[in-house]
Order: C-alpha cells, then structure tokens, then sequence
C-alpha cells in the first residue's frame, strides 16, 4: 500500500498537538479527484479548530481547508493527469481530511483547473496562497459589498492576508481603499500602499472620528476583518446607505456581548456577512485573478513560507500574530 505524510491532530491542544505520520494514500472513486499537494495556505479557522472550538470537528484529523497541486487521477474524467488545481472549503479538512498533507482527495465538483497560461511563471507559493484568500477578498468584496468603481472602502485589519488581498482587488476596481492596523510601522504602511491602499490609519480599536475627518460623509463600504471587537465603530464609519459586512475574526472573539442591534447599527446602515463556502469558492475566477497577479495588477503577499516538516512552527507563527500577509506551506 502507498504511504504519504500526513500532520495529524487527535486532540485539541497547541501548535505541538500537529503531529507527521504516515498514512496510506487515499484512493480517489468516481467523483473524486486524488490531487498531490504541492502547497496550501494557513487559515485561522484551522488553528481555532486545533485549539477546540469547532465542535463539528471529529479527531483524529488532517487540517486544511485549502490546498493546491496537480491532480494524480480523476476516475469521471472531470481532470487530466498533471492538470494544476485548487481546492478548498467543502468539507476539506473538517468533515474529511485535508490539506496538511502530500496528497488529499476530494470531490471533483469542488476542484478548479488553473489554466496553463495562468499558472505558467507563478510559483507554488504564489498558486498555495490564493485560494482560501482570493475566494474570501473576491466574495466579500463583490457578493456581500457589491463594490463599485468609485466607492470608499475602509478595509478594518489590513494587514491580514485578505485585507491586503481585497486593498488590491478593490483598488484595480477603482475604489479608493483606507485601511487599518495596530502596527505604527513606516515600513508596515509602505507594504500596505504598495497593496492599493490610499491611506493608513493606526487602529486604536476606536476609529470613527478619524474617519469622519478623513471622510467627512463616511465610507461607501466597510470591509470587518478584525470581528466583533471592533463591528459596532465600524458601522459608525458608514456612510448612511453604506454597506458593512462581517468577515473575519483576527480579533479571536466570536459573539457580541449583551448586543442590541437597535442601539448599535446605525440609521440607514446595512450589515451583512460572508462566510464563503464551496459555491463561492468555484465562483471565484481564479484563473482570471492568476492573470492579474503576472500581470502586475493584483498584489499578492506571501508573508513567510514553511516546510510540511515545519507545520508546529508555522502554527506558532500565525498563532502569535507575526505575519503581514498569507502563510504558505510548501510540500
């Protein structure tokens, strides 16, 4: 039986809960696309699973909710042997095994070709970055904002892997794009313009007043990746008729405490959210956007990479906040 390596979690715990094993190679029946896993990003809603607060989660797992390859075989044909792929959400990683591993096996109507001309001169750590980042920025960015040329977007926690990633897509898009961050860094703003963002503002968890001055109307849209800690400001940063949605939580903090929508949306303030699942995911034109990243016009930061070796590590890594950017595991 062919073997590969695996890193395994059987219990909730730290960064050293992941463990390398090696497991059998799964087999791949029709509807389903065995792929080797050259590289995949790190996502935050795997270390809240490694830490036990995805109680849908049966261990023992292999994480990874996202990963990118070449397909080793697909019994309906929906791929040729040696085709680049993507994959992510559905179930990767959650209800069957994942990404942190050499190959995963998922279904066929869950996988996206990047085209040859796409993928040509892009390396695997570019390709291992974009999924899970580009499937949240896009969605967010154009199925919940429904962002126009011309709007003014407030991007809350850019310095985040989609933060950056949606300053980008937003700015290519003809929107002028604020964004914030805790970090009262010259070099840390510089890398954010670099990103399409206008202008920088240190976020102090209240940022309302500032924005009114910058903005005196408010923003068009409002892009929530910090979560809950920091929803209540910015819907007060909106503009009346502005849009808000709730889309990441690097703030770690899930629910709202003793909250009143009443009191708290503003008048004429329109929140929404996005999770993004496997329907959005293959929504997302990852070709199209491969195409941008040769081309120069879409941005896209990888903040460190790590070896399959060094997954403990690279938890660490994101657990403590240090990245400006995606982390990708090469494999």
């Amino acid at each position: 039986m062919s073997t590969m390596r695996a890193a395994i979690i059987r219990a909730p715990g730290g960064p050293e809960a992941l463990q390398l094993e090696t497991i059998p190679i799964p087999t791949a029946k029709q509807g389903e696309v065995l792929i080797r896993i050259r590289a995949f990003g790190l996502n935050r809603s795997e270390l809240f699973t490694r830490q036990g607060h995805s109680p849908s989660v049966q261990f023992p797992r292999v994480l990874g909710i996202e990963a990118v390859g070449t397909v080793v075989t697909a019994p309906g044909g929906e791929f040729q042997e040696g085709d680049i792929v993507a994959t992510a959400m559905g179930g990767l990683g959650r209800a069957f095994n994942g990404g942190y591993a050499e190959y995963t096996c998922v279904p066929a109507g869950n996988v996206q070709a990047i085209q040859p001309d796409a993928a040509d001169g892009l390396g695997w750590d570019i390709l291992g970055a974009m999924p899970e980042m580009l499937q949240t920025a896009y969605g967010s960015l154009f199925k919940s904002l429904k962002l126009s040329e011309g709007d003014k977007l407030l991007i809350r926690g850019g310095t985040t892997s989609v933060g950056l990633a949606a300053a980008s897509l937003a700015s290519d898009h003809g929107a002028t794009v604020i964004a914030t961050t805790r970090r009262n860094s010259k070099d840390v703003a510089d890398l954010m313009k670099q990103s399409g963002v206008r202008e920088v503002v240190i976020d102090t968890g209240r940022i309302k007043e500032e924005m009114h001055r910058i903005w005196p109307g408010g923003a068009d849209k409002v892009l929530e990746l910090v979560g809950t800690m920091t929803l209540d400001d910015s819907m007060r940063c909106a503009k009346q008729g502005g849009i808000v949605s709730m889309t990441g939580i690097v703030g770690n903090k899930w629910t709202l405490d003793n909250w009143n929508p009443m009191e708290s949306i503003p008048p004429g303030v329109y929140l929404t959210a996005y999770s993004g699942g496997p329907e959005e995911f293959m929504e997302t034109p990852l070709s199209s956007l491969a195409r941008k990243i040769k081309e120069g016009k879409l941005k896209l930061r990888v903040s460190k990479t790590f070896s399959l070796d060094e997954i403990v590590d690279a938890h660490r890594f994101m657990e403590e906040n240090k990245a400006v950017g995606k982390i990708v595991v090469l494999v």
